[in-house]
Order: C-alpha cells, then sequence, then structure tokens
C-alpha cells in the first residue's frame, strides 16, 4: 500500500492507495505550529485505527500548499512507516506539458489534480478544486496544463465579511428558499452559494469560448458539494480527485 498526504491550508488529507484502488481518506486539522513529533503520532495512530502498521506500506507521496510543514510532515511520514515519501515538485514526471510563465509556480495540489483529472476523464479539461482557495485549472486537448483562475475560497469570503463589516454576522453555508434574501442572513447565504454557483457557470463559459471547445468540467475540495448542485453547467464532483492524482504521479516515479 501506499500512504499518500496532500498538505492543505486548512486540512491534510490522508489516503491510502494501492494499484487503482483508494483504500482509505482520513482529514487532520492543518495545524502549522505542530512539529514532526506530533505529526508523527497524529498519523500513527491515524494508520492504527485503519488497522494499518508501518509494515503495510511499500512508499509514500506528499503534496503541499504549506511549505512550513513540507519538512516536518516529510519527517513524520519517514517515521510513521519507515519509508522516505517522494514530494511534488520539479523533477518528478506527471505526465502534464505545463504552460506557464513560470511553471515553478505551479501549486502541487493543482498538479495533482490535473494529473487525477486527465487519466480519469476525457480532454480538454476544467478542474475546480473549492477548498481554502476556489482553484480553476484548464487541460488542453493535448493534456498540456495552460493555465486557470485562483478564486477567494467560499469561507474565506464569509469569513471576511462578517470580520469586515460590523453588521454583518457569521452564517452557515447554507442556500436559501429563493435567490433574492429577505433578512440579512438569507442575503448573504444567497450571494455566498448562488452568487458563487453563477461565478463558476461564466468561468467555464468564457473559458470555453477561448478554447473554442467544450470541455469535460470535474470540481473537487471540500466546498464543492455546497456550490456545484446550483451550477447549470453539468459538473463531476469526484472528491477524490487529488489522491487519485498522487497515484498516478507515485507510480510514474516509482
Amino acid at each position: 500500500m501506499i500512504l499518500a498526504v496532500d498538505i492543505g491550508n486548512t486540512n491534510i488529507v490522508l489516503g491510502g492507495f494501492e494499484k487503482d484502488k483508494i483504500l482509505f481518506i482520513e482529514r487532520l486539522s492543518t495545524n502549522p505550529d505542530s512539529t514532526a513529533l506530533e505529526y508523527t503520532v497524529v498519523i500513527k495512530t491515524t494508520l492504527e485505527l485503519n488497522g494499518l502498521t508501518h509494515a503495510s506500506f511499500e512508499g509514500a507521496i506528499i503534496s503541499s500548499v504549506v511549505p512550513s510543514l513540507t519538512q516536518p510532515l516529510e519527517n513524520a511520514v519517514f517515521r510513521a512507516i519507515q519509508k522516505h515519501p517522494l514530494i511534488i515538485g520539479p523533477g518528478l514526471k506527471t505526465g502534464l506539458n505545463i504552460k506557464l510563465d513560470n511553471p515553478a509556480q505551479l501549486g502541487s495540489d493543482r498538479v495533482a489534480d490535473a494529473v487525477g483529472a486527465i487519466n480519469n476523464y476525457p480532454c480538454p479539461i476544467i478542474t475546480i478544486d473549492m477548498g481554502t482557495a476556489t482553484t480553476i485549472s484548464v487541460i488542453d486537448q493535448s493534456k498540456s496544463f495552460l493555465g486557470g483562475m485562483i478564486i477567494p475560497g467560499l469561507r474565506m469570503s464569509v469569513e471576511a465579511l462578517s470580520q469586515r463589516a460590523a453588521q454583518l454576522p457569521r452564517i452557515a453555508l447554507e442556500a436559501p428558499d429563493k435567490v433574492i434574501g429577505r433578512n440579512t442572513v438569507e442575503c448573504m447565504q444567497s450571494g455566498i452559494i448562488y452568487y458563487t454557483a453563477a461565478g463558476i457557470d461564466g468561468a467555464i463559459d468564457l473559458i470555453e469560448e477561448e478554447l473554442g471547445q467544450t470541455c469535460t468540467v470535474v470540481s473537487t475540495g471540500g466546498m464543492a458539494n455546497y456550490i456545484v448542485p446550483h451550477c447549470r453547467h453539468e459538473i463531476i464532483i469526484d472528491e477524490q480527485l487529488l489522491l487519485k492524482g498522487l497515484m498516478s504521479i507515485y507510480y510514474k516515479n516509482r
């Protein structure tokens, strides 16, 4: 089995896969102040809760968008399973042709999402990862990564509203019955849910117009289930997209 670790700004996702099957997924809270030892204990405990030991694993792979945690988690994974993990970054084979001005700036999460997409869905593809930030990525017919968009995430937007506007409360991420809200909470909920869904639809329209092609659209991330059901475009929700990408990258570089 291979251990996959995705280090995000809000959560750290642990997954175990073997060949083309994902066998377990667990989420931990990202804590920049935790030490490698503390993460080692958490990882070992998580594996034990799934009936696994270090002997269950033949390797590991890590993607990270939190540079300060990459080394501590690399050390923690090694101590937990006694295997040195691969780290997503320059030098690894991905199967992507990255056509950015500076390919080294592309986040490892977007790389993994794109690799997961091209190995499971027909190109051209638009991936939409809704996490702390919402990232939209475009892969063309020849599996070239063209670029995309980076947008403030849902929770970030809600927190900014409540923190910066004195009369606006914290709200739950729930869609109101109608687009036209009748009170402050409904207005905020309508804005964050329906406006975001309309923005996603609009972004897809603009991208397809620029490409001159209709795209497969795949969404992932913790916020996808709040927004995608309210979009007018057909959008596939694949909660395992990033882990599928890590799985493909691991086997390309084993």
